[in-house]
């Protein structure tokens, strides 16, 4: 996994970085490692070794969504008023802590406050690490965070596979290294994470709020980007679905993840530094973007043709799904780190928390209504209404951005082109 990473150009310009970036990134690492060796086999676990109901295993995997998704913004002030090396520390501290719950607890209500822990630890040390990296690396962040993205994916990639071998043992097993892994990182970043000092507030938590929300540039480009994030998610809802209508096999999905995890690994960071170099933000924003809708409509000719059930006709079928899942991930790698970028360029240093915390709270709660929408579409006939909403998501984002650059509406981070 490390070697996939590791290739010359990333570790070259990680070293570049201050030691807390560096600190930083590898610690995404562990996180995601952490969290994909235990997340993906959560429902297995509550439903085969517990025995849970699918509306009570529903309902724990919701409230840690929820937990996560409705607190960013907490999490993002936090990281504001108390500095981010705090929130990011207390965030990896309590995940530790709901995680050894999930190893031991079997009650309703114990999964319930794991689920709830583990949430409130993702809504606190998400915000408050791309605060911290915005703020130590004011001049070069899109490359910082096209980084920040590399270890990540290599973490969401190791993560599923330690689990699985973890699991040949049992889900207590899984959970308990998962916890420690986040207890390790906890101590490590109390040992070796530079304190972020941070200037005493002036305002009140909800005025805070509403000069964020009073910021038309910001609030305009947040809208412009909720198909970014519609989309995303559509890795673990639509292209697992597609795949199993098409085969049986059970490693269809994963050879999909893998592929799409590799491409980022290698290229992320050529592709960033590309695009660096020769175009405008606004541009590289809304050509990724672009691409991520394009993605599905190379889907319509697996949601209109039934491909057979040959191991030729199979294959047939899952090549434009591997094309598009590749041609999503490619948006994502394009768009992304510009957009973490230009987030925290809409305020000083002082509200940089908050702003990542109001745009993932806008998205997360958009992404989950796009989500039952696309759902829904997906379920229609041959499916082929969810993948014109996808379509018209990533289509309209583009447009969105692309006017807001005509209209010099985008911020301009410091180091960019205007």
């Amino acid at each position: 996994m490390t070697e996939l990473a590791a290739t010359p150009g990333t570790f070259a310009l990680l070293r570049s970085f201050p030691r807390s970036v560096q600190l930083l990134v590898l610690n995404q690492y562990g996180v995601n490692t952490g969290f994909y060796m235990l997340v993906p086999y959560l429902s297995m676990h509550l439903t085969g070794n517990l025995g849970l109901s699918l509306t009570i295993t529903g309902l724990v995997l919701g409230v840690r969504t929820l937990s996560q998704q409705g607190l960013f913004l907490i999490g993002g002030t936090a990281a504001d008023r108390l500095g981010p090396h705090r929130v990011i520390i207390a965030g990896c501290a309590l995940r530790s802590v709901g995680f050894a719950v999930f190893a031991f607890g079997t009650s309703v209500p114990l999964l319930l406050i794991a689920s709830i822990l583990s949430g409130l630890a993702g809504a606190l040390f998400n915000p408050a690490v791309r605060s911290y990296i915005a703020v130590a690396e004011p001049t070069r962040r899109a490359e910082a965070f096209a980084v920040f993205n590399v270890f990540a994916q290599a973490g969401a990639l190791s993560g599923p596979l330690i689990g699985s071998a973890l699991l040949a043992v049992d889900f207590r097993t899984v959970a308990i290294a998962a916890a420690v892994i986040f207890a390790a990182l906890t101590l490590a970043q109390l040992r070796f994470l530079p304190v972020h000092p941070v200037e005493p507030a002036d305002t009140t938590l909800l005025r805070g709020w509403g000069a964020v929300l009073a910021d038309r540039r910001f609030v305009l480009f947040t809208l412009a980007m909720l198909g970014m994030f519609a989309l995303q998610t559509q890795m673990y809802l639509v292209y697992p679905v597609l795949a199993g209508r098409i085969t049986d096999w059970a490693g269809a999905v994963a050879a999909l993840f893998l592929s799409t995890t590799v491409f980022s690994l290698l290229f992320q960071v050529r592709i960033t530094r590309w695009f660096d170099a020769r175009t405008a933000r606004g541009t590289a924003i809304t050509t990724g973007l672009a691409l991520m809708g394009g993605a599905f409509v190379v889907l319509l000719p697996v949601l209109w043709a039934d491909p057979g059930h040959t191991a030729a006709q199979v294959a047939f079928g899952l090549a434009p799904l591997l094309l598009s899942v590749l041609i999503l991930e490619a948006g994502i790698m394009i768009a992304q780190p510009f957009v973490m970028e230009l987030i925290p360029a809409y305020g000083d240093s002082n509200i940089s928390g908050t702003l990542f915390g109001m745009f993932y709270l806008v998205s997360g709660v958009v992404a989950a209504g796009g989500n039952a929408l696309i759902g829904y579409g997906i379920e229609l006939g041959n499916g082929w209404p969810g993948a014109v909403v996808c379509i018209a998501l990533g289509l309209g984002s583009a447009a969105g951005v692309w006017l807001l650059q005509r209209r010099g509406l985008l911020a301009d981070p410091a180091g960019a082109r205007p």
